[in-house]
Formats: structure tokens, sequence, C-alpha cells
């Protein structure tokens, strides 16, 4: 049952500073923002004493990823002029802390990712006995309904996974590699399930620590030397991907790479034929979604996909034949 949406607060004008950043965005191209920060380190944009939201992911310190949606995030927050704050932590009972801390501070609705579901259901129970609508974003897309979640944004990511399969099928590939940077991570391990499904080749999962790049690129790189047979190595992160170029290099493995997600370094590696192809989900969007969700139902009780179907953002497939429509996006931070 959806909490009923908060009668319409009228909110102050929003901070120049949040004006130039999107209008930075959208004249110049130019980035704004640096990087999402881990823990409890909080950042706010948007309006001054309005609507208040609090975006809390999983994401890791330093992850270009996570730049990408707090930078949509921030576009939705000044065009509705939200008082939007923005958290995450990559460990889940910290992310879950996060969440009831918005709760504490009667946030006006709270956004999250469910890349560990269970750690996350009594503090949307929380928020939801508070009155606070609570929608979900990017990861937990088998969980967002069961967990209570008001709506949902992101990718299907077993969708996402078998089409990637089917892609290697297309390119004659024989045996991959997918490469987990988060064991647990209910959204990547259904990317490499998602392989497996329709990929008429092998697939081997191989689970590194994704928070060590040079750790990412030895271990890839060190499978590649022990079996000769792998000819693709699938990444699930843009920088992953990168790092799997490197590692091929390393190890004098004649390996294609491809990898889910964009950043606008993955975009010069496909236009250079160094990477394959990217899957986008297209953060960005996901970001911009769900602040937005909330604003337009506190204002006027609207719930995007009934409330029982996601709002999917992905998946697309980004190639050297296609990648000039987004290259100047990526450039632009936003892709």
């Amino acid at each position: 049952m959806n909490t009923p949406p908060p009668p319409h607060t009228s909110v102050r004008r929003v901070r120049l500073t949040a004006l130039a950043s999107v209008l930075c965005l959208l004249v110049s191209g130019c980035s704004f923002l640096g990087s999402a920060e881990d823990g409890a380190d909080a950042d706010a944009a948007g309006g001054s004493g309005g609507m208040k939201v609090t975006l809390v992911t999983h994401g890791g310190k330093g992850d270009a990823f996570w730049d990408l949606v707090r930078r949509g995030a921030e576009a939705a927050a000044a065009k509705d002029r939200v008082d939007l704050t923005y958290v995450s932590d990559a460990d889940p009972a910290a992310q879950a802390d996060l969440v009831r801390d918005a709760v504490r501070a009667k946030a006006d609705g709270i956004a999250v990712t469910l890349a560990k579901p269970a750690a996350m259901r009594g503090p949307v129970a929380q928020a939801k006995a508070a009155g606070i609508p609570v929608v979900g974003l990017n990861s937990g897309i088998d969980a967002w309904r069961p967990t209570g979640l008001l709506e949902y944004f992101g990718q299907d990511e077993s969708v996402a996974g078998r089409a990637v399969g089917d892609k290697l099928d297309d390119l004659k590939a024989k045996h991959a590699l997918c490469v987990v940077h988060e064991r647990g991570n209910v959204a990547l391990e259904a990317r490499c399930a998602g392989v497996r499904k329709t990929f008429r080749g092998d697939t081997d999962n191989l689970y590194v620590d994704g928070s060590d790049m040079n750790a990412v690129t030895a271990a890839i790189a060190s499978r590649l030397r022990q079996d000769s047979s792998i000819d693709e190595v699938v990444t699930l992160g843009a920088q992953y991907g990168l790092g799997a170029v490197k590692a091929v290099r390393q190890s004098g493995s004649s390996a294609k790479v491809a990898t889910f997600d964009l950043n606008k370094d993955l975009v010069k590696a496909v236009r250079s034929g160094e990477v394959r192809f990217a899957v986008d989900q297209q953060p960005y969007l996901q970001g911009y979604l769900a602040v937005d969700a909330l604003w337009l139902y506190r204002t006027n009780g609207n719930v995007s996909g009934g409330g029982t179907a996601p709002v999917l953002t992905g998946p697309a497939f980004v190639t050297r034949s296609n990648v000039s429509a987004v290259a100047r996006f990526a450039a632009a931070g936003t892709r």
C-alpha cells in the first residue's frame, strides 16, 4: 500500500550555485562535481529550505559511476527546487544507518539502492512508518516491491546479462571471463548469471576486490596467463573494463574486452576498438528520475509504473559504430 502524498509545500528559490551548475552542464558541458564521498559525509545541493530529499547509495569512494548518478540527481533537485543530500557507503550496514539518519532528519523523501536488499528492509520500514516515501534505483529490481519501495528506476540486470550473452555469440566468442568486483552484490551477480544463460560458450566468474584497481588488473592478467582459451573478458563497470584492457596487454593474451557501464574514458576505448562494446544503463537518468519522482509524488501524487512496474533505463549497447552519438554527453560528465 502506497503512503498517501503529503500536502503540497511551497519551496524557496534554489541556490544560485545549483542553478549555475546545471546551466554549466547544459551550456558548456563542464563537470561541476567531484567524486561521490564514501561513508557518512553528506553533500547537499538544490533548493534551500524546501522539500528535503536524501539519496543513499552503496557507491564506493572515487567510483566515477556514482558521480553520474549524483549529477543526475543534482540536476533534478535544481529543476524542482529540492534540498538534496547525497550520502553513500559501500558497507550495507552503514548504508542502512544512513537511511535511518535520513528518517531522523525528517526527510520528505528518500531514494535508495538495494545492492544488499536484506540490509535495507528495516530502515525502509522505519521510513514508511514515519510517512516518508522511498523509491529505489540502480540495484534491486527483484527486491524493490518486497522491500516496500514506492517506485524503481534502473536496468533489469538479468535481461542485460542475457543480451550480452547473445552479443558474444554474434561475435563468435567461445570462452568468457565475467569479472565480479563486489561479491554478493545482487545486480552484479545477475549480470554474470544472465550472460551464462544465453552464451553458448563457456563462462567463468572471477571475483576481485573492486576497491583496488591495481589488484583487479593483476588478477585478470593472472587468470589470462593461466587459461589461454579465454577469448572474452566481460567486466561489470567502466573502470574495470579499462583495467581489463591493461590486463590483456600485460598478459600477452589475445582476449577481447566488453563491459557494462560507460564513462568518458571508456568511450575513448570503444572508439579505438580496445573495448568491443559497453552496456549503458544511463546512471545519470537513474539519479534524475529518482529525485524527480519523489517531487512529483509530493506535489501531484504521481507514481511511475503505477507502483507495480519498474521504469527501465537500460540496457543499450554502445559500440564503435554508434559511440559518436553519446561521446559529447560522456565528455560533459552526464553519460
